[in-house]
């Protein structure tokens, strides 16, 4: 490219130059920006680059001087991100097990080009996450299909898998494609879960998305809008375990004060604690009721007991002791 035409672009370089290169840290001098510019066959002066860096900022970029006898200059001081925040979403991407290793490694590097050089280098995290990363690539794309076919109100076709005892995975039904109507996308235990209504069952269903293949939108306009459009995606979250569906049930629930800060991480602040009596607290809280929030509750030993209703007390019981009917016959 010519030097006249590359002229042209010299705020353009500029402001390049600041977002890699400079931080409240790493202060660059007017002969720096000089240098970088001659380096891509720009010439530039002190006084023209006075008046560029003053463009920059009337065009709203937050660019601080420091003036000092040794090492005062220019830097960016203002970006789209704080690197709190870029740090952030780089655990956020490692810990994820529904992206892939190859794609948090592009995440990580696009997130980088955020920051300055200098900055970019602290986001190589030494964050360690007990996880199993996904292998399937196509997954965003597959978020992205279904966000458009939500939007324009369509329902979509898909291959649905699970895994087999040979660690591949294996479509279900042999193979028969899936139909069904979007509604919401949850993110919730490190996976993205489709909820959607199943016009043959007449019900709404879970789909976990990266279980999902060869996504279409169809042209057939979305049915369900009375039942699966009308729920609450995040009373969804909140009350199905692990994302399995079952009979909704207000259960009444007690357990000691050391249980308390358990019980809202699972069911957030805004339910109803009191001390029934002393040293005994108890709430009531609206569930799925299945083997995945039995699960849970023997998981803490006891410690959480299930109160009422009888029916709900009384299948647990039952779940109970089916466990431990397999462990009495090994």
């Amino acid at each position: 490219m010519a030097k006249s035409e590359n002229q042209k672009l010299k705020l353009l370089y500029i402001l390049k130059y600041l977002s890699e290169e400079s931080d409240e840290e790493h202060l660059v001098s007017t002969q720096d920006i000089i240098a970088y510019l001659e380096r891509h066959q720009i010439s530039a002066e002190r006084k023209t680059i006075y008046a560029d860096l003053h463009l920059l900022e009337d065009f709203g970029y937050d660019i601080l001087q420091v003036k000092s006898r040794v090492g005062g200059g220019y830097c960016l001081a203002t970006r789209d991100f704080e690197l709190a925040e870029l740090k952030l979403l780089v655990d956020a991407a490692l810990a994820s097990k529904f992206i892939t290793e190859k794609k948090t490694r592009e995440l990580i590097g696009k997130l980088g080009k955020l920051a300055s050089r200098h900055d970019a280098g602290q986001l190589e995290r030494a964050v360690y996450v007990e996880r199993i990363k996904n292998d399937n690539e196509s997954i965003y794309y597959i978020v992205d299909e279904i966000h458009r076919a939500m939007q324009e109100d369509k329902q979509i076709s898909f291959h649905y898998y699970d895994w087999g005892s040979d660690r591949k995975l294996h479509a279900r039904r042999e193979g028969k494609t899936y139909e069904a109507s979007p509604f919401f996308l949850i993110w919730k235990d490190e996976y993205y879960y489709l909820v959607a209504y199943d016009a043959d069952a007449g019900k709404s269903k879970y789909y976990r998305v990266d279980k999902m293949k060869d996504l279409q939108v169809l042209s057939e306009r979305r049915e369900g809008k009375e039942i699966t459009g009308k729920e609450n995606p995040v009373q969804i979250a909140g009350r199905d375990f692990s994302m399995f569906a079952g009979k909704t049930e207000t259960v009444i629930m007690d357990f000691p004060e050391e249980m308390i800060g358990v019980v809202i991480d699972r069911f957030g602040k805004d339910i109803t604690i009191r001390e029934r009596s002393e040293g005994v607290y108890t709430t009531h809280v609206t569930i799925s009721v299945s083997h995945q929030f039995f699960g849970w509750l023997t998981g803490l030993g006891g410690k959480v007991r299930l109160v009422s209703p009888a029916g709900v007390v009384e299948e647990y019981r039952d779940f109970l002791q089916q466990v431990a009917k397999i462990y009495d016959e090994t």
